[in-house]
């Protein structure tokens, strides 16, 4: 996610979001992350999706400078505000500051391979540290997830992206442009829309 401005020297992989560079806070994890990996049953392209309706199924560290861990894991299926799923945000800088959010899906739009997915938050915690950003509790709130399912080049995006930290609440389905790139990890879309008639009913 985008990088945190912060206020001391010591911070400087911790990038800052200025003007015209919409990049965010993402919360990333270092073992958490792994285990909420295995929890969601990742590994996208070892499993075959069968049933018709959106998938986006997937997790990932993104591209950050070192001791900056931020992972994604997103597991998603179903159209629209039908959707269902779980999602877990973690963000790790150094070994004092950081921590983690989960919730579940309440919304999930495809096209092509691109996915737009939202989910309220249920669980949040933070470590704080004097010098870098207080993460509130973020229990009750929607934020959105954007990837770009392109092979080996996935993309990601999130709600807070030109905020700069998760703090504000979304509509379903929104999110931003998928502007991270992945270290490594993996994402799948299925892409699925009802037919016209039956969206017409």
């Amino acid at each position: 996610m985008p990088r945190v401005r912060v206020r001391r020297p010591f911070v400087a992989a911790a990038m800052a979001l200025t003007v015209g560079a919409a990049t965010a806070l993402t919360l990333g994890t270092t073992g958490a992350a792994t285990a909420a990996e295995n929890a969601a049953g990742t590994g996208a392209h070892a499993t075959r999706h069968t049933t018709e309706e959106p998938l986006l199924k997937g997790s990932a560290k993104l591209k950050r400078q070192p001791g900056d861990n931020v992972h994604f894991t997103i597991d998603a299926h179903g159209f629209a505000d039908k959707a269902r799923g779980t999602f877990y945000v973690s963000h790790y800088f150094g070994k004092d500051w950081g921590g983690y959010f989960k919730g579940r899906i309440d919304c999930l739009l495809t096209g092509g391979p691109v996915a737009v997915a939202t989910g309220v938050v249920s669980e949040s915690h933070f470590k704080n540290t004097p010098g870098m950003p207080e993460i509130g509790d973020l229990k009750g709130k929607r934020f959105g997830f954007t990837v770009l399912d392109d092979g080996k080049k996935d993309r990601l995006g999130y709600s807070w992206a030109v905020d700069g930290l998760p703090k504000n609440s979304v509509g379903k389905c929104e999110s931003t442009a998928p502007i991270e790139t992945l270290e490594k990890g993996d994402y799948k879309v299925h892409h699925w829309m009802p037919s016209r008639e039956a969206a017409k009913r």
